[in-house]
């Protein structure tokens, strides 16, 4: 499910948060759904389970994750956080491309970032296992 980049200069707590964070955002992992124990985790990734708990605990800070004592984490309904990452993103797009304009950046330079971004995207997708069709990303 998860596969850590060794070369990464990202800290492993880091990478395994991010991997989860896209697996419950493409739907993989649906709300309420237990989150492997962090044991298990860890053996999974031969990593130390501190590793992954320091990951679990960034998750559940960020609101992807809650714990029930006893019982283990879940994944929690992010269709709220979405929209609010979304929304910033957004407004940081609309922000970045009127600076653009203002710098004399032309419609058609535009044009061939956005298809620059959309190559980008696929390609990360398709590197995490996650090859989806254009329409359903959102």
């Amino acid at each position: 499910m998860i596969v850590l980049d060794y070369k990464d200069r990202r800290p492993l707590y880091e990478q395994v948060a991010e991997r989860f964070k896209e697996l419950i955002i493409r739907g993989v992992l649906p709300a309420d759904t237990q989150m492997p124990s962090v044991r298990s985790q860890a053996i999974a990734l031969s990593i130390n389970p501190n590793t992954i708990q320091r990951a679990y605990s960034q998750l559940e800070q960020q609101g992807y994750i809650y714990t029930i004592k006893g019982r283990g984490s879940f994944v929690a309904d992010t269709g709220q956080l979405l929209d609010q990452q979304k929304a910033g993103w957004r407004e940081e797009f609309l922000r970045m491309a009127a600076e653009g304009y203002s710098l004399g950046i032309t419609r058609e330079e535009m044009n061939t970032l956005t298809a620059q971004a959309e190559t980008m995207a696929d390609i990360h997708l398709k590197s995490s296992g996650q090859e989806t069709e254009r329409g359903n990303k959102d």
